[in-house]
Formats: structure tokens, C-alpha cells, sequence
């Protein structure tokens, strides 16, 4: 069978494919593998944009492996399979009372893709997904299951909560949960010059805030979350408003407009200054995990870096100089977020308040001129790239922007000597074992 991920970007076609249903047969696979010095990546649902999972030799498919292994309502920590998917595990939490305390606007990925990759929502406060995990069930390259937390194994806990796949497969989570809580939501396009001169205050005083810059346009789409007891009145959008807005607005009317403009080129710009100026404001409250996450139906690909908080608006700025000389016009919007600084080795906010911006394009569309471009922009910033969104960055360049670069090279020296787990991008972006 032929692997693709979500965008298209990135294929494979591996020799095996197995898909274990318990912990035991994940070992026992992964030990077979070892044995016959074969290579094997563990697949996720492909919703990175990089070739992060792509597997020529041997695939695991964990779509099997799923579910809630253990909750303890008293400390609120969840243990969940790792081929769980993040909607799949809202779900479960909501029925138990409680809830992930933060989340990224997009629930396809299973929870071990999402802290493997460096998933993220927003929030000054906040860190990423994997700044949640208490411990970590792995499977290592002789067929070993190991547990690491903070306590146990720490150097190992510190590696694998971003991990990148590249130190054994993961075969649970333990999550540190909170109770239930609702957001109230306030989304309304905003003029942009201004939203950036309030940039820092908006982060400081919004739990959760990020903008859209929609590139030929004068506004920027505007986000703000602001956290609420679980005891709080909720005031949903009507099941009409969520499709006219969502459904048809976001999905169905924006993804015309893109196709429009990838036919006719030349209307890429006026229809983004179209756009900037017809999102219609909005305010709701509802639980954590559905104000958090929005369907995404318009295919594109994608390139986010982190920089440093401090940096953001002089990033912005430069970036604004450059889509204007762009040969080819940007049809998707450019999104900012903010993150915590955590002690993850591999974690884009590690030891920095982080501020996200990533770039977008329809699928089918030119990109690598803008992305290039970007990519020199962020650079000067010492920006960290995404581990599932496209950049061009090697172990070379990417040791300096990390300062635990070589003690995670160290960990998987150990964990996984004969490189067992790697493929075409890790050796790229951690060098060969």
C-alpha cells in the first residue's frame, strides 16, 4: 500500500505493515524488526505536513491501539493509548468531567503525533500538549517497555515528551487533566495595525489569543478565549450559525476563492483583501475542546516557526515586506500565536517565551519562494521550526538553535544505537546514529 499524508506532501510505500493491538505485540514487533536490522516509523493519522512518518521498510499502524487505559478522577490523570486521536480523547475526558488544558485548533492527530511533533495551541500562560504529560510508556529498539517521568527515568522524560519518533514508539500517555471548564470565544476582524500595536496586551490579559493576517487585506481575524468554571453559563452557537459560518463561510466560500485564485493568479489579491473584510464577529461560550478545535476542510501546506516573544513584531513587519515581492501571490491567511517557555530538550518554547507564526498555502499553488523566504526571515531570529511543518533545516543548523541539541542525540544513541526508528527526515534533521 501507498502511505500519503494529509497534504499530499510527503508519500511512501512501505514493504510491511503491522498493526499490533496490545503493548506485548508492539514490542514483539518492533523487537523482530530490530533483529532484522530492518527500519520502522510508527504512524499517527499523517497530519504533518513534513515525511516525519513516512516509512519505506516496515509501518506500524496503531489505529488499533486506542482508548483509555486508567483515569484518576482524584489527581485527574489519564493514561490513553497512544493511537488515540485527540477528538477521540475529548470525547472520553468530557464523559469523565474533565479536560486537556490546552489544545491546538485541529483534532485529527493521535495524541502520541501530536507531542511527537510539538503540537501546540495558544496562550501566554500555556505551553504545548506535551508539557501536559506526566509519563510516557515506550517501546524501545530491543523490544523493551520502559516508563519515564520526571522521577523515573527523567533524562528519557525530558527527550521523548517531543520526541519526533526517534527514540521508540510510544505505547501510552499519562496526562495531567484538569476539571471540565468553558471558554467564552469573542472572534471579530479587527484592523491590523492595530491589533499589532495591542499585540502584548492582548497575550498578557486573554488566556488564549491569536490573530489571522490575511496577506493584500487591511484587518486581521481576531481570537480571544478567556476561560470559565464548567458551572458557567454556555451560550453555543446555533447548529445554523455553525454551519453558515463554519461550513460554509470558512470551508465551502474560502476554498471557492482559493481555487479561483489558483485558476486566475491575478485575483489572489483582491480576493485576499475580499476576505480580510467579510468575517462576520461572533461570540459564544461552550466546553473547552469545542470553542478550542475548528474543522479544517480546505487542504494546504504549511511552514510554522517559533521565535522569540520579544521578536514577533519585527518578524511580522519583515514579512510584510517581503509576500508583496513574492512572484506568486499567497492565498491563505498568516497565523500568530504565543506559547509558555517549558524545559522539553526538543520543544520549540524550550527555555523562551515563544510567539508562532505560521504560513500557509492552497494546495496546488507555488509556496517554496514564499516559504524560503520566510524561513531567512525567522532565521535571523534564531526561529525554531515545527517538527510536522515543512522547513529545509538540518542538524547542523538546528543544533544551534537548540541547547539540549546533543543530550537528545545522546538519549536516542542509547535508546536506539542501530537506528531502528529513524528515516529519510530524521536523518536530516538529527543526523545518522
Amino acid at each position: 500500500m501507498t502511505w500519503s499524508n494529509w497534504a499530499g506532501t510527503a508519500k511512501a510505500t512501505p514493504q510491511r505493515v503491522h498493526r499490533p493491538r496490545s503493548a506485548a505485540e508492539i514490542a514483539e514487533v518492533v523487537a523482530g524488526i530490530a533483529e532484522a536490522g530492518h527500519r520502522v516509523r510508527a504512524w499517527g493519522s499523517g497530519h504533518s505536513f513534513t515525511a516525519i512518518a513516512a516509512a519505506d521498510c516496515d509501518a506500524l499502524d496503531l489505529t488499533a491501539w486506542t482508548g483509555i487505559e486508567r483515569a484518576d478522577l482524584e489527581t485527574q490523570q489519564v493514561t490513553v493509548r497512544s493511537g488515540t486521536t485527540l477528538r477521540t480523547l475529548n470525547a472520553a475526558l468530557d464523559a469523565l468531567g474533565l479536560a486537556m488544558t490546552n489544545l491546538g485548533d485541529i483534532d485529527a492527530q493521535t495524541i502520541a503525533g501530536a507531542i511527537s511533533t510539538g503540537t501546540h495551541g495558544t496562550g501566554a500562560r500555556f505551553g504545548g500538549i506535551s508539557t501536559q504529560i506526566v509519563a510516557l510508556e515506550l517501546v524501545l529498539a530491543d523490544g523493551s517497555l520502559v516508563r519515564c517521568s520526571a522521577d523515573e527515568r527523567p533524562e528519557l522524560f525530558h527527550a521523548a515528551r517531543v520526541g519526533l519518533g526517534a527514540l521508540g514508539v510510544i505505547s501510552t500517555v499519562t496526562l495531567q487533566c484538569e476539571q471540565s471548564f468553558v471558554l467564552s470565544a469573542q472572534e471579530r476582524p479587527e484592523p491590523l495595525e492595530q491589533v499589532l500595536e495591542g499585540f502584548d496586551d492582548n497575550a498578557a490579559n486573554n488566556d488564549h489569543f491569536e490573530f489571522y493576517w490575511f496577506p493584500y487585506g487591511t484587518k486581521a481575524l481576531v481570537k480571544r478565549n478567556n476561560r470559565l468554571p464548567v458551572d458557567a453559563e454556555r451560550k453555543p452557537l446555533s447548529r445554523l450559525r455553525q454551519f453558515v459560518d463554519y461550513e460554509l463561510t470558512e470551508n465551502v466560500a474560502f476554498g471557492g476563492l482559493c481555487r479561483l485564485g489558483r485558476a486566475v493568479p491575478k485575483l489572489v489579491r483582491p480576493l485576499g483583501a475580499f476576505a480580510s473584510q467579510v468575517s462576520s464577529p461572533r461570540e459564544y461560550s461552550d466546553l473547552s475542546h469545542r470553542v478550542f478545535v475548528t474543522h479544517r476542510g480546505v487542504r494546504f501546506v504549511e511552514s510554522e516557526y517559533a521565535v522569540p516573544r520579544e521578536s514577533v513584531l519585527d518578524v511580522l513587519a519583515e514579512l510584510r515586506t517581503v509576500v508583496p515581492r513574492l512572484k506568486d501571490p499567497v492565498a491563505f491567511p498568516v497565523e500568530v500565536r504565543v506559547a509558555a517557555a517549558d524545559d522539553i530538550w526538543l520543544s520549540t518554547a524550550n527555555g523562551r517565551d515563544s510567539a508562532y507564526i505560521a504560513i500557509h498555502q492552497f494546495l496546488g499553488m507555488p509556496y517554496r519562494e514564499y516559504f524560503a523566504a520566510f524561513e531567512n526571515v525567522v532565521g535571523q531570529v534564531g526561529g525554531r521550526p515545527h517538527w510536522g511543518k515543512m522547513h529545509d533545516l538540518d542538524a547542523s543548523v538546528l543544533r544551534t538553535r537548540y541547547p539540549h541539541f546533543d543530550d537528545f542525540l545522546r538519549v536516542r544513541k542509547e535508546c536506539d544505537p542501530a537506528g531502528t526508528f529513524a528515516n529519510t527526515y530524521l536523518d536530516r534533521v538529527l543526523g545518522s546514529v
